[in-house]
């Protein structure tokens, strides 16, 4: 797919998406690569922007340069956002107690620690949602046993080929100290996602580098 027709697309994506309001967006590609220039009314709205773009066909990787400009009516003392963010993260069963949270002129920064990255992930969605905040920094730590190496890789690799969206034969793991690296090409982002889900669901991960190749 050219350039041009991506950006069409992407464009078309973002206008269909209720969730955005495409007005401000500037659209770009090279070779695949979008990106997502201009000012969006919150960082949900930016988030989904990502999202949006990339569900187009033939988008390799989405670089969101998109700015988060609160109308006058939204933006509020870092005391209240944080109030909130708590509030909201104490209520969301998956995170677990030992998260926290610091805001600094809108900025709020996710600290403490969590077993899974399932949890990690809950809570910056969450706080995400929050009226009022421009970005959120997740520095929760993993803290879990970390079992045997090769134990880790096979279990992830069985993951990949009881997952259906997953073409497990085009996917290769290296396990080292807890930190995954999954190499190979898959045919769209959901089921680049799926072996990234899949390669956090380990017992013992602390991190993944995502090596792997969106191709169509």
């Amino acid at each position: 797919m050219s350039d041009d027709k991506l950006v069409s697309h992407v464009s078309d994506e973002l206008f269909w998406d209720p969730k955005v309001d495409n007005e401000a967006i500037a659209v770009s590609a090279d070779e695949g690569t979008v990106t997502l220039r201009g000012t969006v009314g919150s960082f949900r709205e930016k988030r989904e922007a990502k999202k949006a773009a990339e569900r187009v066909f033939g988008v390799k990787s989405v670089k969101n340069n998109l700015q988060v400009r609160l109308m006058s009516e939204a933006k509020r003392d870092d005391a209240d956002i944080r109030g909130d963010v708590l509030q909201a993260l104490m209520l969301d069963s998956l995170v677990p107690s030992t998260v926290d949270a610091k805001v600094q002129d809108g900025f709020v920064t996710l600290t403490g620690s969590a077993e899974w990255q399932y949890q990690r992930d809950e809570a910056e969605y969450i706080a995400g949602n929050v009226v009022g905040i421009f970005e959120v920094d997740d520095k929760i730590e993993l803290k879990n046993p970390r079992p045997n190496a090769g134990d880790v890789k096979d279990s992830i690799k069985d993951a990949f080929k009881r997952n259906a969206r997953i073409d497990a034969d085009d996917l290769s793991v290296r396990t080292s100290n807890g930190t995954v690296t999954i190499e190979g090409v898959v045919s769209s982002w959901a089921e680049h996602d799926e072996a990234v889900d899949a390669a956090w669901s380990a017992p013992g991960v602390t991190d993944v580098n995502d090596e792997i190749l969106v191709a169509y």
